[in-house]
């Protein structure tokens, strides 16, 4: 393989930003991912080699691997097993995906060419699937959050189900790409998610039939008493841009208060979350990174600053994440805006997503991230300053508890 990558990072607030989103089936786990360089759309065009050069088996050294054992399982494998149409290259992705499967890590995979391609699709919001976010905590598979608008949302998934079995293969043991590959599907096809949830006696099936999903990165109107309420679905490609086109109307229709909302936000790119960030906070530390050898990269704000003094509050819940924990946290830790909700998802960590002349994808968890006050979200979420937690069975079809109390905190500025 060549040295010659893409890079760039994607900050992927939760558990993979698998969008089953993610990867075509509808499943996006959070992430604050790095995608340097190129386009995401750039995976899509490439194609998976034939074959697998090795160069020099002596050259693959270490003080306490013996390589030779690798090669001699491949060699056995090949020469051996019991069908004869094994192929070079899918041993050669299966003992890369191995690899990085080995770090324990829910935020590390390695993509094969097709799925690289999905991925970088569920990026740009766009996807086939059932449209919800999934993650992993202590070794249980959950629902982030579904997407609004999807058969996921229709369907009545809520954050925090826990998947028991995805078309009645459990879970128990699963590790998060395999029940992306499980999920996701054509479009028009069915798949079945056993769910477990607080306070039912015991698991439902869930059918759910796979749609195309394209997901806006903002969503903008205007509630009772001139506040603006900003939807923020995504952090991608396209969120500053549709910003730019939201701030205008928001200039236009002279707003009092701003309730910006980040529920069930999975995350996206680390740059975009900065950017936006940035709108609220004229100067000083947005969010920062610290590496393994102790190194730190402070991102400051940057940008034109539209929303400053602007009166805000963000809405949160256990399914914002990543990109949306920075957010949080940078405009909480600024003075910029009052944060109520639910205690977010807790995803600190950033992912180096890495693309391959052959479309393969490595996307790798290389640093964790701080507020500007220096607190690790990591596993420990953002609390809110006002802590609500919403009943489901006791809303209202058509209310909001958390929004009707931001407009009330926005009454008092």
């Amino acid at each position: 393989m060549q040295a010659r990558t893409t890079r760039r990072r994607v900050n992927f607030s939760l558990g993979i930003l698998l969008f089953v989103v993610a990867f075509g089936s509808g499943v996006l786990l959070g992430q604050v991912m790095y995608v340097r360089g190129g386009t995401v759309a750039a995976v899509a065009e490439a194609e998976a080699p034939t074959q697998v050069f090795i160069i020099d088996r002596l050259t693959n050294r270490s003080p306490v691997v013996d390589f030779n054992q690798f090669w001699s399982v491949w060699d056995r494998v090949k020469s051996k097993f019991v069908k004869t149409d094994v192929k070079d290259v899918d041993l050669f992705y299966g003992a890369v995906q191995g690899m990085v499967y080995a770090l324990n890590d829910p935020y590390s995979s390695y993509f094969p060419p097709q799925p690289a391609a999905e991925f970088t699709k569920s990026l740009a919001g766009e996807f086939s699937g059932i449209g919800i976010e999934i993650g992993m905590k202590q070794n249980q598979i959950l629902v982030i959050a579904p997407l609004p608008n999807t058969p996921a949302e229709r369907a009545g998934l809520r954050p925090a189900d826990k998947i028991m079995a995805i078309n009645k293969r459990p879970t128990v043991g699963m590790d998060l790409n395999t029940a992306v590959n499980l999920i996701r599907g054509p479009e028009g096809t069915t798949t079945t998610l056993t769910i477990g949830r607080e306070g039912w006696a015991k698991p439902r099936d869930f059918i759910i039939t796979r749609s195309k999903i394209n997901v806006p990165a903002l969503i903008y109107s205007v509630k009772p008493g001139r506040v603006g309420y900003l939807r923020v679905m995504q952090f991608n490609e396209d969120t500053m841009r549709e910003f730019d086109r939201v701030v205008r109307r928001i200039k236009r229709d002279g707003i009092t208060g701003l309730i910006v909302d980040v529920r069930n936000n999975p995350g996206g790119f680390l740059d975009a979350a900065i950017q936006l960030s940035s709108e609220w906070v004229p100067e000083g530390r947005i969010v920062s990174e610290r590496f393994r050898d102790g190194r730190e990269n402070v991102h400051q704000s940057v940008g034109l600053h539209r929303l400053y003094g602007v009166p805000t509050v963000v809405l949160v819940n256990g399914g914002s994440a990543s990109a949306s924990e920075i957010l949080a946290g940078a405009l909480g830790d600024q003075g910029a805006a009052k944060i109520i909700g639910e205690k977010t998802y807790g995803k600190g960590s950033v992912q180096d997503f890495e693309t391959f002349p052959d479309g393969s994808a490595l996307k790798l968890t290389v640093a964790e991230w701080y507020t500007p006050k220096g607190t690790n979200i990591n596993e420990k979420g953002i609390t809110p300053d006002i802590v609500m937690k919403i009943d489901y069975d006791k809303e209202k079809i058509g209310t909001d508890a958390m929004i009707n109390r931001a407009l009330q905190e926005l009454r008092k500025k």
